[in-house]
């Protein structure tokens, strides 16, 4: 299949533009700089310099693409994320670049439409698992999430396949998140909000990028990317600590997220995300069940 790639160079397109040559697909991949486009080349993609608000240019791009995959986001660094200003970018990009690249795939003839999204939209509820029937409620920084979502819904009213996923935390080698909470929980803090004994879930950034690939053959919806076993708090950081080889880190008073607005709030939420829908669709499953093997394997790479 011939496959259309947007947000190609970012943690987890970097991942599945490998897999999906490796798979034997063709890829086309969105490239605005020479580097990036020189380093998608290497790898066997054809780029392409359309930009996410160009329409025409875009039509003309995936003419001939089975499928289109949108991995394209602007999430402002750790030091900017509680700022709405830093968010604009990522912003339009969710709500008029997912637009406008859902609506190019239908006019090109593209029978799939994969769009990325934010599993911590959906609301708290402690301990119990959450599916994609669950009720979600999106932070103000976030709320575009669901513009995104709808550019995958309206194309499959036009009679094809618009899937959406529904990623949980990132963690990795390259991620800046990872390598902040190390840092932390190496001065003895826990560099996250939220109770003890609420639910973080998380996915490793290789096994969301198999997810991706996986989802070209399901059927149309809303699917978690998660692990299989989300964590309480207490437990994911103690599974860090002992990975690190450090006395486990002190968690902050819960009471401190109400000062860090809607992005603290989003953070200290209980999410108990459950992946059973994607692993019985497409066979999927994660090479990491839980934070405790993900982290030891990035502790390796990072030690490599």
């Amino acid at each position: 299949m011939q496959i259309f790639v947007a947000g190609a160079t970012g943690v987890i397109g970097r991942r599945v533009v490998p897999r999906l040559l490796v798979a034997g697909h063709g890829v086309t991949a969105l490239a605005r700089s020479s580097a990036k486009q020189r380093a998608l080349t290497e790898l066997g993609a054809a780029t392409s310099t359309a930009s996410l608000f160009e329409p025409v240019a875009l039509r003309e791009a995936i003419r001939g693409h089975g499928a289109v995959i949108n991995l394209a986001t602007h999430i402002p660094p750790a030091s900017r994320a509680f700022l709405r200003a830093a968010w604009k970018e990522n912003d339009r990009i969710r709500r008029e670049g997912a637009a406008t690249l859902a609506a190019a795939a239908t006019a090109a003839g593209a029978e799939r439409f994969i769009q990325e999204s934010f599993a911590p939209i959906y609301a708290p509820r402690g301990s119990e698992w959450i599916d994609e029937n669950a009720p979600v409620h999106p932070a103000r920084y976030a709320r575009t999430t669901l513009d995104a979502e709808a550019s995958a819904e309206k194309f499959s009213r036009s009679g094809e396949a618009g899937i959406v996923l529904r990623f949980a935390y990132f963690y990795g080698p390259d991620s800046a998140f990872t390598r902040d909470i190390f840092r932390y929980a190496r001065k003895g803090w826990a560099g996250t909000l939220g109770r003890p004994e609420d639910f973080i879930s998380s996915v490793s950034h290789d096994d969301a990028a198999d997810a991706v690939v996986a989802v070209l053959t399901a059927r149309p919806g809303i699917y978690n990317v998660v692990d299989d076993e989300p964590l309480q708090r207490r437990a994911f950081f103690d599974a860090l600590a002992e990975v690190l080889g450090v006395p486990p880190p002190k968690l902050a008073p819960a009471w401190i997220a109400h000062l860090a607005g809607t992005l603290g709030e989003t953070l200290a939420r209980s999410q108990r995300i459950s992946n059973r829908k994607l692993r019985e669709e497409c066979g999927w499953s994660p090479r990491y069940p839980s934070v405790r093997e993900g982290f030891r394997a990035v502790v390796a790479q990072l030690s490599g």
